[in-house]
């Protein structure tokens, strides 16, 4: 088979990469190790940025966001026994989407259907070949027969683990931190407890109370990373949730069976560079971050706009100087967006190390921020989103 670009890997990136360029008329395949059900199955994340809201309008995906998703102005900040809101609108004049990347992922597949274009899921045995050249090529096996791609250019959007980055790994350098703790997930069929994202702070750990819509909640307790999930049936984490709750939020609860269950670590992660000749990797091949800040999927948006972009000017124009300088930029944003996480991350959780002096720094930390309009718009900017 012969195309322009080869996409690996079928989540939002990869789907969002390839419906931009075919509307920008640049032929692509999506190869896809899993099945679709699969990535479908993926429970994610639901904060959408602006700018993320408008790539998706850009790519004709958009509307069943704009008829289902919610609009939220800020968040709430939950330390003491009381809780605070942070007028994002207000500071920064944007508002972020509450959206899950499931149903990102449904639409991007649907969109790609319809066009008909090409995605190959169940693809095994994938390897990368020649991209240190201008005639890269892509190797799979899928049903037993193996099939080769012939390309100009390899889009590596298959995440931590997938076989792209793992092509590269003697030319890349990678930086990381490891968190003490994981976030445990749970899902259920039941209204939010509140109309925006209540983030807590809380001797007992930190809490998440968020939503993927008007009647489907997503809470998180801060765990031990060694936890399992089995020794958390559903009272006990509701109970858990409670007791980290500020009391009018434990009041206003409902709870309900769970839909889903979880534990995910918590880590911060970057590779450079993220161009190797025709080989440019985007999202989770590349980067990770913490998921306090809300900022994953909205990183791999970010790349895929880099991306779209640069191969736009170099089939249009027959310019290199966007890939030439795709990685510079996206790397831009993308140390900006784990500075956020981490910082995030390092003011709402528990350390083990945590003293008495570290537990005073957080809540001065915490008043200052609810005390101070200009710390509350550093928080609401970079929230929001950083322009592209």
């Amino acid at each position: 088979m012969r195309t322009q670009v080869a996409i690996i890997g079928a989540g939002p990136a990869g789907l969002l990469l390839g419906q931009l360029l075919h509307r920008y008329g640049i032929d692509n395949i999506i190869l896809e190790r899993k099945d679709r059900d699969y990535v479908l199955a993926r429970i994610r994340a639901g904060v959408l940025e602006q700018g993320t809201v408008g790539l998706l309008e850009e790519a004709g995906v958009a509307a069943r966001l704009h008829h289902e998703g919610l609009i939220h102005h800020g968040i709430e900040l939950a330390f003491g026994g009381a809780r605070h809101r942070i007028d994002m609108t207000k500071a920064t004049g944007k508002t972020v989407t509450v959206y899950g990347q499931t149903e990102v992922t449904r639409d991007l597949m649907d969109a790609r259907d319809k066009a008909g274009l090409a995605t190959v899921y169940e693809a095994g045995d994938v390897s990368l070949h020649g991209f240190d050249s201008d005639r890269p090529r892509v190797r799979y096996v899928k049903d037993g027969v193996s099939h080769e791609i012939a390309c100009d250019v390899i889009a590596g959007c298959d995440g931590f683990h997938g076989v792209s980055r793992q092509s590269v790994k003697d030319a890349i350098t990678t930086f990381e931190r490891i968190y003490p703790f994981g976030w445990l997930g749970l899902l259920s069929e039941t209204p939010p407890v509140s109309p925006e994202l209540i983030y807590n702070n809380h001797e007992r750990g930190f809490a998440l109370c968020s939503m993927r819509s008007n009647t489907r909640s997503r809470y998180y307790l801060q765990c031990p990373l060694d936890e399992h999930v089995d020794n958390w049936p559903d009272e006990k984490f509701w109970d858990e949730l409670k007791r980290r709750l500020d009391p009018q939020a434990a009041d206003h609860l409902v709870t309900g069976p769970s839909i889903e269950k979880s534990i995910a670590p918590l880590r911060s992660f970057v590779a450079e560079p993220m161009r190797f000749g025709r080989l440019f990797l985007a999202g989770d091949a590349a980067h990770i971050v913490p998921p306090t800040g809300a900022k994953g999927l909205n990183l791999a948006a970010s790349d895929v706009h880099y991306l779209s972009q640069a191969l736009r000017e170099f089939y249009a124009e027959k310019s290199s100087a966007g890939i030439d300088d795709y990685s510079r930029r996206a790397l831009g944003r993308v140390w900006k967006a784990e500075r956020f996480s981490w910082w995030m991350t390092s003011m709402m959780h528990r350390f083990p190390d945590t003293d008495a002096f570290s537990s005073r720094i957080q809540i001065a930390e915490l008043n200052y921020l609810v005390e101070s309009e200009a710390a509350q718009m550093s928080l609401s900017e970079n929230y929001v989103g950083l322009p592209y």
